[in-house]
């Protein structure tokens, strides 16, 4: 098959390169970067230039640890644990500093049996099967409020304890509300001082978690 390109009809950049620095030129132009920590600000950038939001700043709450506490586990090879597909495959594993283990459990076969058994959803039993990877390991919800409500509830119960949690689930229901509840984690529960990253209220997405780890596994924007 012999292949042509069609006539140009409209005025664009066709540059890859020059598009992606025009990018984020843009949004460092546009987007108010005064409340993020200094550390992070790369995150923040990579997570508006996901969703195209230059207002996404108004609903980041970084913890201060976060970057260092996550950065680190990657570093040190630790996983990658998410409640979607989406966001796992969003992950650029040539960014990962040791070709860290990406992993979502939600099409394992026991996970109907246990959202069935508990009267939950399949993101949140899915969750529970992360207990022997999840000493130390980077999380990250884009999709599934339970599944960030049934960790939290996990947590509390003693499980071991994640580097860091970024928090992103999307929704009208229930998405709010888990992200308040991971922000106040170390309050309600002492000694439970997990850093995170969450998009407060109902934003949120699976591009913009996979965008946040892909920032966290290597500096360079």
């Amino acid at each position: 098959m012999s292949l042509t390109t069609p006539a140009r009809r409209y005025d664009y950049v066709t540059d890859g390169a020059a598009i992606y620095d025009a990018s984020f030129a843009t949004i460092r132009a546009e987007a108010d970067l005064s409340g993020v920590p200094a550390d992070a600000e790369k995150v923040a950038v990579r997570m508006i230039h996901a969703c195209g939001q230059t207002d996404l700043t108004r609903n980041l709450v970084i913890h201060p640890g976060l970057v260092a506490a996550a950065r680190g586990a990657l570093e040190a090879g630790a996983p990658i644990l998410t409640d979607a597909h989406m966001v796992a495959t969003g992950v650029t594993r040539a960014r990962l500093p040791r070709d860290n283990e990406v992993r979502c459990f939600l099409h394992e076969p026991e996970v109907p049996a246990l959202a069935h058994r508990w009267a939950t959803t399949r993101s949140a039993a899915a969750v529970s099967l992360w207990t022997d990877h999840l000493a130390g390991a980077v999380v990250a919800f884009g999709n599934a409020p339970t599944a960030l409500f049934h960790l939290l509830e996990m947590l509390r119960d003693g499980a071991p304890r994640p580097a860091a949690i970024i928090g992103t689930p999307v929704g009208f229901i229930g998405a709010a509300e888990s992200k308040q509840a991971l922000i106040d984690l170390a309050t309600d529960a002492p000694g439970l001082d997990v850093p995170y990253l969450v998009v407060t209220g109902r934003r949120g997405g699976s591009a913009m978690a996979a965008s946040a780890l892909n920032a966290l596994a290597q500096e360079a924007e």
